[in-house]
């Protein structure tokens, strides 16, 4: 018999349960990228929103031969529970994955995970308690931004620019949240095509900015997805080759092998790599041991750089298509030219609101990631992250001039109320306009 319920009277009719969730539950919340999938799975839109990478460029027999030597050979311990800490001949191959950004770590203090997502989770669980500071670019990654929140804990944004972090604004964030006495526990960072902007950390910055931590005490938490999907040179060494005592380190099989298996790990000094596998067994006992021995098997039994070289031109040449189309269509907006990853970050005039935008968007058959999933501070109204990693180039040509058709008669209904009235009030106007308008639906 459950006693002691808080009657769904006292809160959310629809929720019985709404007076007994913990209060760290109130920074839950739907992203806007998560939001955006069942308008964007449709297939006459064209989804140029959501970061998910082209497995259709991996060979399937590939993965096929790697599972069945598995179960074939390790079928019993594939099957079984495994350790916290993960499988130990994956660990070291992931020292190999690493070595090519200049990383020369150990075996023992790799952690394996759920994806990083998950590693990010725990990350946070072990650090954040509410009310801490946690420093991040601006703009930063929507589902880091959802884990701190739920952790209650506070995201500043610190300012970039085409070379990434800015140190002298790191150095002047970390002293207005020190004189507000505020405790920054660590800085998020996305060095390399970062997510959502595409800008890369410059070289010059990267022994600043861990400079400035380390006077500061501040953890650095590097999260690399993209760092090997480079399109010519690759980017410089990851910071945590320049502060391995203060640096945690995250990274992926997702990018350069598929999502589908949920296989990354972290890097950590050793007594944080301690309470991780603590974390870890007390969330998942352990990660999947069937994944990590196909993602094991697949590593040591084919040529793996060679598959991460061929990603690097099926994405090269969809980023090229995204840059032609925006010079085509939209010349007199700027964007960001990413040297590899997944995403363009589009600027928009003060006049337009990209989310607001969104719906006629999806309208005209197109859909995209508003600038104000990537802040928490209520920012990024002028911005549009664009996504070139899914769709073919026929495709993304295609969604930038649905976009085109959308921003540029934005532009124009308010050119033409222009002068009725207080800026909110065009935009009623100019909405009203729009909503009533059957779509283009360009082809």
């Amino acid at each position: 018999m459950i006693s002691d319920v808080t009657p769904a009277s006292a809160g959310n009719n629809l929720d019985p349960w709404y007076g007994n969730y913990a209060e760290r539950t109130s920074g839950l919340a739907a992203s806007e990228v998560r939001a955006l999938f069942a308008v964007a799975s449709r297939p006459e839109v064209v989804s140029l929103a959501g970061g998910m990478p082209c497995v259709s460029a991996l060979p399937q027999e590939v993965v096929l031969d790697s599972v069945a030597r598995v179960m074939r050979e390790q079928g019993p311990i594939a099957l079984q529970y495994g350790s916290g800490q993960g499988i130990p001949a994956l660990r070291g191959q992931i020292l190999d994955v690493m070595a090519l950004e200049g990383i020369q770590g150990s075996v023992d203090n790799v952690v394996t995970a759920t994806g990083s997502q998950q590693a990010l989770d725990l990350i946070s669980k072990l650090f954040l308690d509410p009310g801490d500071v946690v420093l991040a670019e601006s703009p930063s990654y929507v589902g880091a931004l959802g884990v701190f929140s739920a952790y209650q804990a506070r995201v500043v944004h610190v300012d970039t620019d085409a070379d990434g972090l800015i140190p002298e604004a790191l150095k002047q964030t970390i002293t207005r949240v020190h004189n507000e006495g505020r405790r920054i526990k660590f800085l998020y960072t996305i060095p390399n095509f970062h997510n959502p902007a595409g800008v890369t950390l410059s070289a010059t910055r990267r022994p600043e900015i861990v400079a400035v931590c380390q006077s500061n005490g501040i953890l650095i938490l590097e999260d690399n997805p993209y760092g090997l999907l480079h399109f010519d040179e690759p980017p410089p060494n990851a910071l945590q080759s320049l502060d391995p005592d203060g640096v945690v380190y995250l990274g992926t099989f997702s990018k350069t092998l598929a999502p589908g298996f949920r296989v990354g790990w972290t890097l950590a000094p050793h007594a944080i790599r301690e309470k991780l596998i603590l974390a870890t067994e007390s969330a998942i006992l352990s990660p999947s041991s069937f994944s990590q021995l196909v993602v094991s098997e697949y590593l040591a039994s084919t040529d793996w750089q060679a598959q991460i070289d061929s990603f690097r031109g099926v994405y090269r040449e969809r980023k090229e298509a995204m840059i032609d189309a925006l010079s085509e269509f939209l010349p007199h907006l700027t964007w960001t030219n990413p040297r590899g990853g997944f995403f363009v970050w589009l600027s928009l005039p003060d006049t337009l609101d990209s989310k607001q935008m969104l719906p006629r968007a999806v309208r005209e058959l197109v859909a995209y990631t508003p600038g104000t999933a990537f802040y928490a501070d209520g920012r990024g109204h002028q911005a549009i992250r664009l996504s070139f990693c899914y769709p073919t180039p026929d495709a993304i040509r295609l969604g930038v001039r649905r976009l085109a058709t959308v921003i540029n008669g934005e532009l124009e209904l308010l050119d033409t109320f222009k002068g009725t009235g207080p800026l909110h009030v065009i935009h009623r106007e100019a909405s009203s306009a729009l909503d009533s308008a059957p779509p283009t639906n360009i082809k």
